[in-house]
């Protein structure tokens, strides 16, 4: 009867053993399987098959190279492993590896079904592939698969998004030349999609958490150009949730296209996030959980609480270190409401911005 119930323990012992090692490969493993493994079943979306119309198509592979992604192949994208780093209504982000150079690298997966064929977006795509400037994050190459199925390559920013470099608290978020720096980055890049080309590239998704960020603190704006690429319904779906985050222009309630004037109206609320450091809705500033920033702010100023819009650890930096910074943080503020305005004939365009925010520089 000992030697059975010992035989039982053992059995047991080992049945649990192995039960922790399959958990354990399950948690470290298949969460960075690569990303070739995730399009055989027919989609990147965990646990979603490929929701395309009609009848199901194969066709060819085909990897488009642009700047920066001369040397990538279709084996070295796919077989990159990778990890969900964002999601939405037609995508999912990764951070994934090359593991023939050891390069890290984002992937943006978009479903077949809210793309058009690649013949129909491909003049879209080499437009955005052509792009190249210091504060955008270029497309190094878009891998198209059998089913329609579109990966976008792009570099990897280790130290994040803007949003993420606001919420950490880390001290170089309170600090004035940060600020700044972010501040003319962000105009410099999108000076440059309205102005830097024939024909004007709208951005159309302006957010913090586009905005990556390099180790010395250059913003780098993302997902520029993405409303071009997706269908109508999706490119409204991404207006929505810009509108749900606090970033969309109210014009944009009435006309469906974003314009000049609503990417201006979206780096404005961005400036008011940096010098804040409040979320552009839900913020507490006058106990309302559904008030947006700009609003907030403009009724700080008329009941003369200024002093009260300002995070208070940059206030007191700007401050501690001289009046010009002081002087400086009000006058971007100023320029941040200029930019929210309700009316978009009453914004400044993007030249008009980076002027001003060279005036807070001298």
């Amino acid at each position: 009867m000992g030697q059975s119930n010992g035989v039982k323990a053992f059995l047991g012992l080992t049945c649990a053993f192995l039960v922790l090692l399959l958990l354990y490969a399950w948690y470290y493993y298949f969460p960075r399987r690569c990303l070739r493994m995730k399009i055989k079943g027919g989609s990147l979306e965990d646990g979603g098959g490929v929701r395309c119309a009609g009848k199901e198509e194969f066709g060819p592979e085909e990897l488009i190279k642009f700047a920066g992604g001369e040397n990538l192949t279709a084996h070295d994208i796919l077989d990159a492993p990778g990890e969900v780093v964002a999601k939405s209504s037609y995508g999912t982000l990764y951070r994934a590896c090359i593991q023939r150079t050891n390069a890290a690298v984002l992937l943006r997966f978009i479903r077949p079904d809210c793309v058009g064929r690649t013949e129909e977006v491909l003049p879209a795509v080499r437009t955005v592939g052509s792009i190249q400037h210091p504060n955008l994050v270029p497309m190094s190459a878009m891998y198209v698969g059998p089913r329609g199925e579109k990966l976008f390559v792009h570099p990897f920013y280790a130290a994040g998004n803007l949003a993420q470099f606001l919420r950490a608290g880390v001290a170089e978020a309170h600090r004035w030349d940060i600020i700044y720096k972010l501040s003319c980055g962000i105009a410099r890049g999108l000076d440059h999609l309205h102005n830097g080309h024939e024909k004007t590239i709208i951005h159309g998704n302006l957010k913090s958490n586009n905005i990556l960020l390099d180790a010395d603190f250059q913003p780098h704006l993302s997902d520029f150009g993405l409303h071009i690429i997706l269908n109508p319904t999706e490119a409204q779906e991404m207006l929505e949730a810009l509108a749900a985050q606090g970033y969309k222009a109210p014009e944009l309630i009435k006309i469906k296209d974003s314009s000049r004037e609503t990417d201006i109206y979206s780096m404005g609320v961005i400036f008011l996030e940096m010098i804040t450091q409040k979320d552009p809705v839900n913020n507490n500033f006058l106990q309302s959980k559904d008030l947006h920033l700009p609003t907030a702010l403009r009724i700080l100023v008329l009941e003369h609480k200024v002093s009260d819009v300002f995070c208070s650890k940059l206030l007191k930096e700007s401050i501690d270190q001289n009046a010009t910074n002081e002087e400086g943080l009000m006058m971007l503020f100023q320029l941040a409401m200029a930019c929210c305005s309700p009316s978009p004939s009453l914004r400044p365009d993007i030249q008009e911005v980076i002027r001003r925010l060279g005036d807070i520089g001298r």
